[in-house]
């Protein structure tokens, strides 16, 4: 599994990631498969939130863990809060207080990462500036980010916050590249030039923040993956994916590995062998004209 570093951190995570979002649904043992797995196919790093599962994800990988033989130390977890019922909440108080219950719920002294999740629209940055003052020092905390964020809040969060930020969560995939579309669109009038993300995957680039795919096998439809709706893009990338010993659902995540951002993909998978599948993505370069073959058969146009 290749390895990168996470935003302008000294970390070494994984290009693929493991999310935990479903992990609740397992029973200890199958969980534990999963953990021991993704460890052995290279992947250190995996991402929860406080909100998946109700909490229970975490305790059910922390409970997990216990019963493989990889050590705490040898992998780097990352979590994230700010999602409440019905509302966002990046108080000072809400920010330690959740951090304090995902240390519990994970049974560890410190998360590696933490991000906040979704933007809050009354965030005062000054409060949660406070809040990650007093997480790092406390040792609680290594590294902070955020997910789902536009680059003028990362900014507003960044005049006052002294810790980097060094990860973005973002949705991206081959069926849903919106940060991608404005990009290739600009100075025309296609409706694929409108910018819902601002400029994101740029800012990401210009500021070495990593984007984390999430969700990146989905489209409005579901799983695209083997939908016959979607036939076209699976034929183009089965057929690209033969080239190089990859079927079509790792070479979904080849292509987004192949975008020089160095994107660190968040697999959301409960099962062993689509696992083992998708990590032989890692290390897989496909060309140009291989990657905007795929672009273009998800129904994307080059102007």
């Amino acid at each position: 599994m290749k390895k990168i570093k996470l935003g302008q951190s000294d970390l070494n995570v994984s290009e693929i990631a493991l999310g935990c979002m479903r992990m609740d649904k397992l029973s200890l043992e199958d969980a534990a498969k999963v953990i021991q797995t993704s460890y052995n196919e290279g992947i250190n790093f995996y991402d929860h939130a406080d909100i998946y599962g109700k909490g229970e994800s975490e305790k059910r990988f922390s409970q997990a863990l216990k019963k493989t033989s990889i050590k705490r130390e040898d992998i780097l977890l990352q979590s994230k809060a700010g999602i409440r019922s019905g509302f966002y909440d990046f108080s000072k108080n809400h920010i330690i207080e959740s951090v304090e219950k995902i240390l519990d719920r994970l049974d560890t002294e410190y998360l590696d990462v933490f991000l906040l999740h979704r933007p809050d629209a009354l965030v005062e940055p000054e409060e949660v500036a406070e809040a990650f003052d007093i997480l790092h020092s406390s040792g609680k905390v290594k590294h902070f980010g955020v997910s789902n964020h536009s680059p003028l809040q990362v900014e507003l969060l960044k005049k006052y916050v002294k810790q980097d930020l060094i990860a973005n969560q973002l949705q991206l995939g081959v069926m849903h590249t919106g940060m991608i579309d404005a990009g290739v669109h600009v100075n025309t009038k296609n409706e694929n030039s409108i910018d819902h993300d601002r400029a994101i995957l740029d800012y990401s680039r210009v500021h070495n923040m990593t984007v984390q795919p999430w969700s990146p096998v989905h489209s409005e439809k579901g799983v695209f993956l083997n939908n016959p709706e979607y036939q076209e893009v699976n034929d183009k990338l089965t057929e690209v994916g033969e080239r190089y010993g990859l079927d079509n659902e790792a070479m979904s995540i080849a292509w987004l590995l192949r975008h020089p951002a160095e994107m660190q993909v968040i697999l959301g998978t409960m099962t062993p062998e689509r696992i083992k599948n998708y990590s032989k993505a890692s290390g897989v370069s496909i060309t140009r004209e291989e990657w905007y073959s795929i672009y273009r058969a998800a129904g994307n146009t080059v102007p």
